[in-house]
């Protein structure tokens, strides 16, 4: 099923929907997996975080369908394919799957790899970026992760597709249906679709909603401060939490008014990756939002893989963010 194109000029409509469709083909391969996975199916990287199956096959497939529609256009990725290759069972399994969106050809393991690697471009004047696997840890419960490919022009994010195979359409909702589709386009508003590519609805913050979203994993922020920002600002109702860049889906369609990731205080110095951001970042803001680092800087991705002149992110429904940086000072 594809999605409905807008009405913007040939070449910018074409990239908009190849970015959809290699998308919503990396949603059923990370479904696939989820459904069948085997405890082999995910190894340690050497930061300790975990890397499975479908973040392998997830990449390799985006990478292919970015890679081949525009060969020129650098892309800058989470993973790439080393650990694979030293990992035979698992580039097996990996290809396996890749292997099943291919009815006429049959891709061979160096070809999977190839694909890959197809991410280990640099960031220039243009460039994509993309998470396969947002989440990961939320993957392996079978919960909330989010793959999250982005198009940056002169550091400026152009277009963002978000895919959360397991976010209800409605948070509240009784018996939800699960599988949304965030697009995002410069000026053009941020659109949900099913996770199979059938339009919903234009998505808007809320100026209304009272509410804060968080990790679930307590190690990527500072959850005092987090805590210490909420009750600054009068918020009672229960957190929002889930893994992922699904946060910045639920802010941009107002069922949270504020996410914010500061530098856990164990890592000061940490600073955050380019594909953790750039699709939820322009989701927001093209949903009535506000996105700025925890200083109010923009953020800024022309920096490398990491956003070194930017320290934490602050998005929310536009109306608390000057509140927000105010109580940020205090802490």
């Amino acid at each position: 099923m594809t999605t409905q194109k807008p009405s913007l000029p040939t070449a910018e409509s074409r990239k908009i929907q190849t970015a959809i469709d290699a998308v919503l083909k990396a949603i059923q391969l990370c479904e696939q997996v989820q459904a069948e996975m085997v405890s082999t199916d995910a190894i340690q990287k050497a930061d300790r975080s975990p890397v499975t199956v479908a973040d392998f096959g997830s990449q390799a497939l985006i990478c292919q369908v970015i890679g081949d529609a525009f060969a020129d256009d650098p892309i800058v990725a989470e993973e790439d394919a080393q650990a694979l290759k030293e990992n035979a069972s698992l580039l097996e399994r990996v290809t396996v799957y890749v292997n099943r969106f291919y009815k006429d050809t049959s891709p061979s393991a160096e070809t999977v790899c190839e694909w890959i690697n197809r991410g280990s471009g640099e960031v220039g004047p243009s460039f994509w970026t993309l998470d396969p696997i947002d989440g990961t840890k939320g993957f392996l419960r079978r919960d909330q992760y989010a793959i999250a490919l982005a198009y940056i022009v002169d550091g400026v994010v152009q277009l963002g597709v978000l895919g959360c195979p397991n976010l209800p359409y409605r948070l509240d909702a009784a018996e939800p249906e699960r599988g949304c589709l965030f697009v995002a386009i410069r000026g053009e508003g941020a659109q949900l679709y099913t996770k199979t590519g059938e339009p919903l609805e234009p998505v808007h913050v809320s100026k209304a909603v009272h509410r804060f979203a968080e990790s679930v994993e307590s190690t990527h922020g500072d959850s005092e401060a987090h805590a210490n920002i909420a009750n600054a600002l009068g918020i009672t109702a229960s957190p929002v939490q889930m893994d992922s860049q699904a946060k910045y889906g639920v802010v941009s369609r107002g069922e949270a008014s504020l996410y914010i990731r500061l530098p856990n205080p164990a890592f000061p110095d940490y600073r955050e990756c380019i594909w953790d951001h750039a699709a939820g970042m322009i989701v927001v803001e093209e949903a009535g939002g506000t996105v700025t680092d925890a200083n109010g800087a923009p953020l800024n991705f022309l920096t490398g893989k990491r956003m070194q002149e930017n320290r934490g992110i602050v998005a929310t429904n536009g109306k608390l963010h000057q509140h927000v940086l105010e109580a940020l000072t205090k802490l």
